[in-house]
């Protein structure tokens, strides 16, 4: 018997009716979703495709005619990235407090809680020489924490261009990492003769925001801007990124006049909101 005429017949019962109706509004469903991403065009927007099929590539940010629009459309596409990382560091940071308050309350760190200890120092590139654990973990939360969206979204529209830059466009680099080893990026067009750096090449946006987050949590050329920021967090003090860009001098060969422009772009497109989210 068909879904249909099961549906139909008077000797079934209420519950099995009620499952046939559900099943076959359910295929229609797929159906027409089917058909609507098998059509030409756009896609309508109260259709919600799956999140990896639309973080698949870069937004085209060129095609935008308006200025506002791209901007909007640029902070909305890189803030669910820069949150999603900020989201995980959150979570290893609570991991390296809850065995700062074992060794404070005088116990030992479990053979779990050392591997998993062993992991994160080997994440964010701290070198080990026999650093006594409660050191390593002090080192720890100093570099494991979180960077401001304001101050990331500032430092990746001026890097990236908009998202418009060629290097973002084909090596999806949006914070403007270099790179040391020929073929590991692309070659920059004005780079001087005697240079060998390039710019990184990366496999995804993903990719890119976490490189950026390790740059500015392990290099030791930004030790200054992670003690602003342990400082903060001391005085049990929100996140500054307006301050926290002082720590950023070394980020560009224009040095305090790079920190300037990322102050006015936090200010002029009101970044800080974006924070206040969070």
């Amino acid at each position: 018997m068909s879904l249909l005429r099961l549906l139909a017949h008077t000797r079934t019962s209420t519950l099995v009716q009620v499952c046939t109706a559900g099943i076959l509004l359910a295929l229609v469903a797929a159906l027409q979703l089917r058909a609507l991403r098998d059509a030409p065009g756009e896609v309508p927007a109260d259709v919600e495709e799956p999140v990896e099929q639309v973080r698949d590539s870069m937004p085209d940010f060129d095609a935008f005619t308006s200025i506002e629009a791209r901007k909007e459309a640029f902070f909305a596409y890189f803030e669910v990235f820069i949150e999603e990382e900020n989201a995980h560091i959150l979570q290893t940071r609570a991991r390296l407090e809850q065995f700062h308050g074992i060794l404070q309350g005088g116990a030992v760190l479990s053979p779990l809680e050392r591997h998993n200890l062993d992991l994160i120092a080997a994440e964010y590139r701290l070198p080990r020489n026999d650093m006594p654990v409660a050191d390593m973990v002090d080192e720890l939360l100093l570099r494991a924490d979180i960077i401001p969206p304001s101050l990331a979204l500032a430092q990746a529209a001026t890097e990236s261009a908009w998202g418009t830059s060629r290097f973002a466009k084909e090596g999806n680099n949006i914070f403007g990492q270099w790179c040391f080893d020929e073929g590991c990026g692309l070659i920059p067009g004005q780079r001087a003769s005697d240079a060998s750096h390039e710019v990184r090449a990366f496999a995804s946006v993903e990719a890119a925001v976490k490189a950026y987050y390790r740059n500015l949590n392990s290099n030791p050329t930004y030790d200054y801007f992670r003690e602003l920021r342990a400082h903060m967090r001391l005085l049990e003090k929100p996140l500054n990124s307006h301050q926290l860009a002082d720590g950023l001098t070394r980020y560009s060969e224009r040095g305090r006049a790079y920190v300037a422009e990322i102050r006015d772009m936090i200010r002029i497109n009101d970044l800080h909101e974006r924070d206040e989210r969070g």
